[in-house]
This record gives C-alpha cells, structure tokens and sequence, in this order.
C-alpha cells in the first residue's frame, strides 16, 4: 500500500511550493512598488532644484543688466573710455590660467568666498561692480544675490587692449547648504567711433 502512496506523490508538486512561488511574487511586487515610490518621490525634489537654478540664472542675468547700463551710462558721459584700472587682478592670480586662483579653475563658491575672505559679506579686493547684492523679483521665496566683476581677457597673453574685457556674473538662489549657483561669462567691448 506504501508503493502506491509513493507513485501518485510522483505525480504532483511537493507540498509547499505554492508557498514559495507567491512569496517570491509578493518580494518582487514589493521591491518594484518601492523602486516607484522612490522614483515618484525625487520628482518635486528634481523640480525644486530645476527652479533653483533658473532663479540663480536669473539673479545671474539681473547683475549683468544692471552692470551693462551703468558701463554704457559711463562710457556715453566720458566717465571712462576704456575698460584700464576696472579689472579685477587681486587676488593673485584670478585672472591668469597658470595661477591656482584663476576664476575659470575655481567654482562659483570657491570665488565667492576666495572675495570675502573676513566673511563680512562685503568684497575684501578692488574692482568688484557687485558683491552679493540682492535681487528680488515678485514671487519669488529664496533669497537671491549676483556677483559681478571684470577679467582682462588678455592678462594670461595676447596683445593688451583695454577696449575689451569679460564681465563675470555670479548669481546664487538660496542659502547656506541649499546654496544654488550660476555663471555667465559675457565677452563685452567699447565701440569704436563710427563703428
């Protein structure tokens, strides 16, 4: 009688793996259900940090406005006629490639910070148009700041010409370690006479 309990057992699936299989289906349900919620999740964290830096584009583009109209009020009321003594050189080296400090080789906070060395919110060198000056347009919550100065395009080689120069434009949306920045680098020129 044992013989024949033995051959239809043969025949079917050992008691259990049903168990198995649906607990391996729920695992893999599971993991794919917290695999969405994750993804779902980063999405307003992505759109928060998208607005950030347009805002910090826009303080960035803000600064340049402001310093572009009162380079061209200066040059159109012969304030100046040239762009001599208004780069910034200090500290040594921003405006050399060779250099560690050059501005191209160092982020936007390294630069801000490498201009406020005591930390008082104001520049410590010569030459800065703008440090940290605030921008606030309607609606908008996060604080927002532009930096700007001028780098002598020529100061690394080439011929000198102070008819030009390349106007640095910081600005940064946020603050302390929700810190968002962005750059713009405007190559900017007197116009010649007639021309």
């Amino acid at each position: 009688m044992s013989g024949a309990k033995n051959e239809k057992r043969k025949g079917k699936a050992r008691p259990g793996f049903g168990l198995i299989v649906v607990i391996l289906v729920l695992a893999f349900l599971l993991s794919v259900g917290i695999g969405l919620l994750s993804l779902t999740g980063a999405g307003p964290k992505l759109a928060g940090n998208i607005r950030s830096q347009e805002q910090a584009l826009n303080a960035a583009e803000a600064g340049f406005e402001l310093s572009w109209a009162q380079l061209e009020f200066a040059f159109n009321n012969g304030e100046m006629t040239s762009f001599d003594g208004q780069y910034l050189t200090s500290p040594t080296g921003i405006d050399l490639p060779s250099e560690a400090n050059y501005f191209r080789k160092l982020t936007d906070l390294e630069l801000l910070d490498l201009l406020d060395v005591d930390k008082d919110g104001q520049a410590d060198y010569p030459n800065v148009l703008f440090f940290r000056d605030t921008f606030q347009p309607l609606g908008t919550e996060n604080i927002l700041t532009y930096t700007i100065f001028l780098i002598d395009d020529e100061a690394g080689g080439g011929t000198p010409d102070n008819t030009d120069a390349m106007m640095i434009c910081i600005g940064t949306a946020g603050s302390g370690s929700g810190l968002t920045t962005s750059r713009l680098e405007i190559a900017i020129a007197v116009e010649s006479p007639g021309g």
